[in-house]
């Protein structure tokens, strides 16, 4: 097993009691539901990461001109 660190994390009560609840449901602890919640986000964040390294080389259009060529073809 990993090694493991403690954090001191605090929650919102109505959080807490629905992360209580929850974890009794499934029978798992609220740090094992904790730590699954934080690696999908951290798994999110390296996609979206990994997204923007392969569209680093596309142009790059500003808003307004975005917006003026919409007009310009009777887009908007």
């Amino acid at each position: 097993m990993d090694s493991q660190k403690r954090a001191t994390v605090y929650f919102e009560s109505d959080v807490h009691r629905a992360l209580r609840l929850k974890a009794a449901a499934l029978d798992r602890s609220i740090s094992d539901m904790v730590n699954d919640a934080v690696k999908a986000s951290l798994a999110e964040d390296a996609e979206d990461l990994a997204s923007f390294s392969a569209r680093k080389k596309d142009k790059s259009v500003s808003f307004d001109t975005f917006v003026q060529g919409l007009k310009r073809r009777g887009r908007i």
